[in-house]
This record gives structure tokens, sequence and C-alpha cells, in this order.
């Protein structure tokens, strides 16, 4: 009669053990679905790395004026 409740109760407690497992992987796959991996948390980014160049001109010289300074095809 003994081995009879023990082999109930291991059967059980596999049984809650299942039911426990299953409901966690529901919870994780339904986080999962909620969660946009296609956009970017605010503040964190890849970073442009430590050599980055000053903003300035470049190995061709200054950029190119504009159309207006140059006075053409407009009215300055």
């Amino acid at each position: 009669m003994g081995t009879v409740i023990t082999v109930v109760l291991i059967i059980a407690m596999i049984g809650a053990g299942i039911a426990l497992v299953h409901r966690l992987n529901a919870q994780h796959g339904a986080r999962i679905a909620a969660f946009r991996y296609s956009e970017p948390l605010p503040g964190i980014g890849r970073s442009r790395g430590r050599n980055r160049r000053p903003a300035g001109p470049g190995p061709a010289g200054p950029p190119p004026a504009d159309d207006r300074e140059q006075g053409v095809g407009g009215r300055g």
C-alpha cells in the first residue's frame, strides 16, 4: 500500500511540475510577442568608436559655397 501512495505522489509531483513549466513558457512567449525588437531603446545604441574625427573640412578643402553666395541662378 505504501508503494502505491509513493508512486501516486511522484506522478502528481511530475504533473504539477509540467503544469508549472507550461505556464511559465506561456508567460515568456507572451512577453516576447509584446516586445518590439525593431525599435532601439532610447539612449542605447552602437558607439561610433573612440577614433571619431572632428567635424570640419575634409581632405578636399572646405565645402562648396551655396549658389546664392555665388550669385548664380537666383536673386542674390
